[in-house]
């Protein structure tokens, strides 16, 4: 089987297209390639895996209204034009018998291309409100996979699969494998990320939250601030004296995820594909949804697991360094809430989802 994987921007559009790739890998020979933005996380993330990638210029569309979003919108859509010809190009070379996409706006011209030159298509839809791209190329791809049923009724395709969202293997029962080693103390560790790519307004919350981490010293503290922010993290706890805290570990990007997690009594992040390996860990979590995100889907997703009792969910606007704190101290001080919570997750991951996905995946193909 040769397979296009098609997305990034974030890790969000990355990681499951790397689960599903690592899968079919197990599964039988293949060969996998990967097609992304140039400059985007996936330049950089994917060949760690082994991969090759194709990249090409591109850029979102702003939502603005200013003459400057007009003539960003026009430069964006005249990079997405040559990079579908470029895609063609790509298919031609490498020949495959099917193109995944995985969302953002850098999954676009590959399947669109994939589409007009009559290559097999799917996307893969992680989140409960279909993103842009899932929208425009629901209708031209032989099917979409969705994590939640209520997806299918946002888009109009032609054939609908709910197959889960696929996690990465290290993450999968990462809590029963992982050795304390990040941390020599007998307290317990929370683990912060605000997606792969950072979050400004909830780094300059961080600043104080962990002063105040440091100053208290009731818990260990893991916090990815985004490689674009690290040095002004760095400057900043330098500032306010917790660098120096032997509880506290600052880093751009968490490569290992399935070992810290597999540490970590509670994770406090954002709640977009994430959420799905916070569920395939069992780890109670403690949501902040981004207020940016298209139609609000962050926030839908996370209430899926605030009503299922496997998360505590706060709003951005309304979280200051003091109340994060307290939330965090409040769900450490009882284990058996922890333990709760942790279960309902895993009562809400899809096991099967890789193996679903694949055999989805074969059907397509023929």
């Amino acid at each position: 089987m040769k397979v296009i994987f098609a997305g990034g921007g974030t890790a969000g559009h990355i990681n499951p297209a790397i689960a599903v790739a690592q899968y079919i890998s197990q599964q039988e020979d293949c060969t996998i390639s990967f097609c992304g933005g140039t400059g985007n996380l996936e330049e950089t993330l994917v060949p760690r895996f082994g991969y090759e990638i194709d990249t090409f210029p591109l850029k979102g569309l702003s939502r603005g209204k200013s003459l400057s979003a007009i003539f960003h919108n026009l430069s964006a859509v005249m990079q997405m034009q040559k990079a579908v010809s470029g895609c063609k190009k790509v298919i031609k070379k490498r020949r495959p018998d099917i193109v995944i996409g995985t969302g953002g706006y850098a999954s676009f011209p590959m399947v669109l291309a994939a589409s007009q030159c009559g290559v097999k298509t799917a996307m893969l839809e992680v989140n409960a409100v279909p993103g842009v791209a899932t929208k425009r190329l629901a209708p031209k791809v032989d099917c979409v996979m969705t994590t939640y049923s209520e997806t299918a009724k946002l888009i109009s395709a032609k054939r609908v699969e709910e197959t889960g969202t696929p996690v990465r293997q290290e993450i999968i029962g990462c809590r029963d494998r992982a050795e304390k080693t990040l941390f020599n103390n007998p307290l317990p560790t929370v683990l912060t990320f605000w997606g792969s790519v950072g979050a400004l307004h909830m780094n300059e919350k961080m600043k104080d939250y962990l002063a105040i981490v440091a100053r208290e010293r009731q818990f260990n503290q893991v916090y990815a601030c985004g490689k674009k922010y690290y040095d002004d993290m760095i400057a900043a706890l330098t500032e306010n004296g917790a660098v120096r805290a032997d509880n506290i570990i600052v880093r751009d990007y968490i490569h290992d995820m399935g070992n810290v997690m597999g540490q970590a009594d509670l994770v406090v992040c954002r709640a977009g594909g994430t959420i799905n390996e916070l569920c395939a860990a069992g780890m109670p979590g403690v949501l902040v949804p981004s207020p940016f995100a298209a139609e609000n889907h962050q926030e839908r997703n996370a209430r899926v697991l605030e009503k299922a009792g496997a998360a505590v969910v706060l709003l951005e606007k309304e979280t200051t360094p003091e109340s994060l704190y307290q939330t965090v101290r409040e769900l450490l001080a009882s284990n058996e809430r922890l333990k709760q919570m942790g279960d309902n997750a895993k009562a809400l991951a899809h096991n099967d989802s890789l193996s679903h996905i694949y055999r989805t995946v074969k059907d397509i193909i023929g």
